[in-house]
């Protein structure tokens, strides 16, 4: 399990992070793995973020790390634009999709890197990187897309 571990490589280069995890279970073991660094924890989670918007903060860099494919169509139509309005000027959004098979008892969708694109172009992000990998984990049949955006505003 690598909860938090992100957020807590930026927080130990000096960076000001916000981590965001629905789940309690996973949120209170990051809390207790980097209770050590600087990382404001919110119990929130897409497609919404109502919480995260409540706090009225923008952020330069938005990452998020293997959560997309658990969002169905709709819910990723409504996530691009929540999370979109989030980004500074000239801020990036960073995602990794998870494809292959679906693990027993988890909820996934396949999605394409292409449909991520034209969401993301639709809500005045730009495409600055799109690369896919074999997993470091998951299983046979498993790999990654890496796909990065700036917002143009």
């Amino acid at each position: 399990m690598s909860a938090g571990r992100d957020a807590a490589a930026f927080a130990e280069h000096g960076h000001t992070v916000t981590a965001v995890e629905p789940t309690v279970e996973l949120r209170a073991h990051g809390q207790q793995l980097h209770g050590h660094l600087p990382i404001t924890w919110i119990d929130d989670s897409l497609p919404d973020l109502n919480r995260v918007h409540a706090t009225g903060e923008c952020y330069d860099l938005i990452m998020q790390t293997a959560v997309w494919m658990h969002l169905d169509l709709d819910q990723r139509e409504r996530a691009i634009g929540r999370v979109a309005g989030l980004l500074r000027p000239n801020g990036l959004m960073a995602l990794s999709l998870r494809h292959g098979p679906v693990p027993a008892g988890r909820r996934m969708f396949e999605i394409s890197a292409t449909e991520t694109q034209a969401l993301a172009v639709r809500h005045g992000l730009v495409t600055i990187h799109d690369s896919e990998g074999a997993a470091l984990q998951g299983g046979p049949g498993v790999w990654w897309s890496r796909l990065a955006f700036r917002a143009q505003r």
